[in-house]
């Protein structure tokens, strides 16, 4: 023991440990590096002091060290000191922790070598007629990703080598890698040649094809002035294919189709070349078909190959062909054939006549062939057989033949790659699509007007109005976002948008509107710096300095006050100031799961993780219930299990729980109120009277798909309902509001008189009832759904003539009160959502797909084979609570030869009285049809933390309650 440190009686009497001397011990009890070691003491010569107040337990790491006094703990003598041999930390866990880099997607670090110089591609953003902005749409595996390879093997060199299946350039998430499956909408830029050689700058967005993600679709739509409808050659017309095709007419989109995968008739399907054609001509008609039905009368919708605005490609075998670029084909061949007069008489009943070298319509013998058939199927037919077939015997004089030069290492190639070699020699680039893209999609100087009148919500008069029909890059800047993708490490998004007037610079201080941003209210409104601006090629990025009008530019700097779609203006703008209308999407997120962390003390980096995935997926919505649950809505399961991955995995890095999925429902009536229902406010001074009913089959639908827009003046308004509801045109001009948003599936109607009422007095209220018409119909009373399919007539209302006692206060919250209380009176039910449902399955395989159906609710409504193949199309509705594990219990059943796909089609009444009190709900028991609607009712308030039951007391005064007792005694003891 150091005699310097100690007295007689072996107390400590060193330096005072209690200085404010910086304690220099490790977090661990290591000690760092002292400069004097030779002052340094074993710790098991530490004696504690003792301490007179208090018993402590001290620990004391036990490492072979010396330590100092300073950094030694003095205890008193009735301290018991335990030794500890081990750290309390794991020892795989490090001191400091290295930075992690976080990889969710495939990035090229450095600019990729193109077939063009990026200056000539910055020259041609200065020239809008010589822009084209293009969606590809379609089914799921009808070849949209593939084919967007094609184009980047044609302008990007070193992929040209590169397998098939390992490119999917635009799938640049490992997800999607991993999947097959595209999940988010991914743009490229890039400048291609028509068939005269002329360059284009093609802004091409490649959209996901399964419908749970049709809402990326709908954000690339937005952007774009046309849609490219992609369709598999051997499977047709398919259910998301009508889906997207409507959904383009209604956004005003310029529409042309590539049939794709026409390799699958020749290899697949084994069609004869004249059943191979009238297939594609089905495909063709069917389209049509759809078009008449959807597009309005006036539009004139039609595709056709001669038209142009039909393609047919083979993504996979790398060659796209039009008839025009196909008829060009024979004019480099053989002198003086004029390939545009060609190319008119290659498609239809047309027939060559090789004796008089003449087309006609009538055939000129019995064995004679189509057109289409003999000069484009019938060759491609000879030679991918040749390839597959005869690969050592004739094809390579057959290519010599056709002046398609092959190397001899080549040709040992294995068939797929060598058929995609020939294929593509033969058949020359993609310049048939761009052709398609150039002469049926407009510009976006052409295409301005037409899509601004779409989506602006301001007049169609001033100087911006002006600027943005133009395509004005020296006017007013107005920007239009519609997608937001992370930054690798996803700690921020950057901001895709459309310039739709002026140019956007690096660095400019821009204001940021967002999509609640009104004249009235401008609080969703920012001033914010831009940060670095590029143009997007899916894996990496070219960064410019200013993007001018008509192009697409990806934004650095302005995502914080961004959730789904913005609209950017410069911060000096003289006219008042409106925003391009939010998203319109064809389908509505209806499954529900709840989330919470696993660890509590990480909520705020789970409710950080939703903020960031609501930004990401544009028709994902979430919530908190009054129960404090966060609750996230999707489209499907497919899409949840998506989300749900991007929030642990990418967006906050921790442990989440996920409740069982749900649904969302909504609360209707089947008849209207019994009797009328009153409201009296707080102070007594304003009663309001009111009566619900059912609205008109279809009315909900066309208020929610914008047929009739509550800003419509009164005169439109009234025509619209008396002419297509046959409304009495006094009520129809009586509209006050549609609810719960102005395009809700709600009607409120003031149904007064003037003789009973102040009409004056009434409107002073107006917007006040309005408001808790909205609030109460956002939450109904039976379990704080939304209210669907119901028209409240306003019959009387006593109005106080001084202003303060008829403030918002006293209205707002009597008028949601008397709403729920002739909603309740009217025979309350509950609506669950329905999914349409398309199986595809060999025909053996279709009575164990009637049989899952049946055991969930589901209900076939047709079942036909699927023309030149050997599949079945199996169309159901199914219950969308009864949904889950659908898919996996379908392919169970057929030994995975099924498969299906499922979207919300349409709301439906929950069988049973949701009010049935007589009803026992036994737990863990399946219920009979008729008791549905009180388990889903009794279950959702549980869940919700409301009570059990609903409280007619809550929402009906001591006088509606008198009134309702009276009602009920005169009709049980009638005088």
């Amino acid at each position: 023991m150091d005699s310097d440190l100690y007295d007689e009686f072996g107390n400590y009497i060193g330096p005072d440990l209690d200085s404010d001397e910086e304690d220099e011990q490790s977090i661990y009890g290591q000690p760092d590096v002292q400069d004097d070691p030779e002052d340094a003491m074993d710790e098991d010569e530490v004696e504690p002091q003792e301490d007179e107040d208090k018993e402590v337990t001290a620990v004391v790491l036990h490492e072979d060290k010396r330590y100092y006094p300073s950094a030694v703990e003095v205890y008193g003598p009735d301290v018991e000191t335990i030794v500890q041999e081990e750290d309390a930390q794991p020892l795989d866990k490090p001191l400091i922790e290295p930075v992690k880099k976080l990889k969710f997607q495939i990035k090229e670090q450095d600019m990729q070598e193109t077939t063009y110089d990026m200056e000539f591609m910055a020259d041609l953003m200065d020239t809008p007629p010589l822009i084209r902005n293009v969606a590809l749409v379609g089914h799921l595996h009808h070849g949209k990703t593939t084919f967007v390879d094609c184009l980047i093997r044609q302008t990007h060199p070193q992929f040209e080598t590169m397998e098939e299946r390992q490119l999917r350039y635009t799938d640049t998430l490992f997800t999607e890698q991993e999947r097959g499956c595209s999940i988010k909408a991914t743009p490229v830029t890039l400048v291609l040649q028509d068939v005269k050689q002329k360059s284009y700058l093609l802004n091409i967005f490649d959209t996901p094809g399964h419908v749970n993600f049709s809402d990326e679709a709908t954000a690339a739509m937005r952007m774009s002035d046309g849609v490219v409808l992609f369709i598999d050659a051997a499977e047709g017309v398919m259910l998301n294919t009508e889906r997207l095709l409507k959904h383009a007419v209604q956004e005003r989109q310029a529409i042309t189709v590539c049939i794709n995968k026409i390799d699958r008739l020749i290899l697949e399907l084994k069609l004869p070349p004249q059943d191979a054609y009238f297939k594609l001509k089905h495909i063709v008609e069917e389209v049509n078909g759809l078009l008449s039905t959807y597009g309005a009368p006036d539009d004139n919708l039609l595709v056709s190959p001669i038209l142009g605005n039909v393609c047919f490609a083979s993504s996979l075998y790398g060659f796209c062909f039009t008839l025009k670029s196909f008829a060009k084909l024979y004019a480099d061949t053989y002198e003086g054939v004029a390939y545009l007069d060609f190319a008119k008489r290659l498609w239809g009943d047309m027939y060559f006549n090789s004796k008089t070298r003449k087309f006609s319509k009538k055939q000129p013998h019995n064995s004679a062939q189509r057109s289409f058939v003999e000069f484009i199927l019938e060759p491609m037919y000879k030679l991918i057989a040749q390839v597959v077939g005869d690969v050592d015997t004739t094809l390579s004089d057959t290519l010599a033949e056709l002046n398609v030069r092959v190397s001899k290492e080549e040709m040992k190639s294995n068939i797929r790659p060598l058929l995609r070699l020939v294929c593509n020699r033969f058949m020359g680039d993609c310049s048939g699509f761009v052709d398609m893209c150039v002469e049926h999609i407009k510009s976006p100087l052409e295409n301005a007007k037409r899509k601004v009148d779409h989506i602006y919500t301001g007049p169609k008069e001033g100087d911006i109005y002006r600027d943005m029909i133009s395509c004005n890059q020296y006017g007013t800047l107005m920007v239009h976002s519609s997608k937001m993708y992370p930054n690798d490490d996803c700690t921020f998004f950057q901001v895709l948008a459309r310039i739709v007037s002026g140019t956007l610079h690096a660095g400019q201080e821009v204001r940021v509107l967002g999509e609640n941003y009104t004249l009235q209210d401008e609080e969703d409104s920012r001033i914010l710096q831009v940060g670095r601006l590029w143009v997007f090629e899916s894996r990496y990025k070219v960064e410019l300095n200013r993007v001018p009008a008509g192009n697409w530019v990806l934004i650095e700097g302005i995502d914080q006050c961004i959730v789904k779609t913005s609209t950017i203006v410069d911060i000096n703008v003289p006219e008042d100031l409106y925003i391009f209308r939010p998203l319109k999407f064809n389908t509505q997120s209806i499954i529900k799961i709840a989330v919470e962390p696993v660890n509590p003390s990480e909520l705020p980096k789970m409710l950080d993780g939703l903020r960031k995935v609501n930004k990401s997926y544009p028709l994902l919505s979430t919530r908190v219930e009054e129960s404090g649950e966060h609750v996230i809505l999707g489209t499907g399961e497919l899409y949840l299990d998506c989300v749900m991955h991007d929030l642990r995995k990418m967006y906050s890095e921790i442990d989440i729980k996920v409740a069982d999925p749900v649904v969302a429902f909504c609360e209707t009536v089947v008849e209207t109120s019994s009797l009328k229902c009153f409201a009296e406010t707080p102070n007594k001074k304003n009663k309001i009277t009111m009566i619900s009913e059912p609205l008109e089959k279809g009315l909900a639908e066309d208020i929610e798909n914008g047929t009739v827009c509550i800003n419509w003046n009164k005169k439109r308004i009234g025509e619209f309902f008396q002419v297509n509801y046959d409304w009495d045109l006094l009520a129809a001009r009586s509209i006050w509001a549609f609810g719960p948003d102005s395009t809700g599936p709600n009607i409120l109607v003031d149904d007064t008189l003037p003789s009973e009422v102040d009409k004056n007095l009434l409107t002073a209220v107006k917007d006040s009832i309005v408001q808790g018409f909205q609030w109460g119909t956002r939450e109904g009373p039976l379990c704080e759904e939304p209210i669907r399919n119901v028209k409240f007539k306003i019959l009387d209302g006593v109005i106080a003539n001084e202003a303060l006692h008829r403030g918002g206060g006293q209205i707002i919250p009597t008028a949601r009160r008397v709403a729920y209380s002739a909603f309740l009176m009217a025979t309350p039910r509950l609506m669950e959502p329905y999914l349409f449902v398309e199986v595809q399955a060999p025909a053996d395989c279709v009575s164990a797909v009637y049989t899952v159906l049946a055991r969930r609710r589901g209900h076939v409504t047709q079942d036909a084979p699927v023309s030149g193949s050997p599949i079945y199309t199996i169309k159901a509705f199914i219950p969308a609570i009864d949904s889950f594990g659908f898919e996996t219990d379908l392919r169970t059943h057929t030994q995975g030869q099924a498969f299906c796909l499922s979207v919300f089609h349409h709301w439906q009444i929950v069988p049973g009285d949701p009010l049935d009190k007589s009803i026992i709900i036994r737990p863990l028991e399946p219920q009979q049809a008729s008791h549905l609607a009180r388990e889903f009712m009794i279950k959702t308030r549980r869940r919700k933390g409301l009570s059990e039951d609903v409280s007619i007391n809550k929402f009906f005064d001591d006088p509606m309650l008198l009134e309702l007792a009276r009602q009920d005694v005169l009709i049980n003891y009638p005088l």
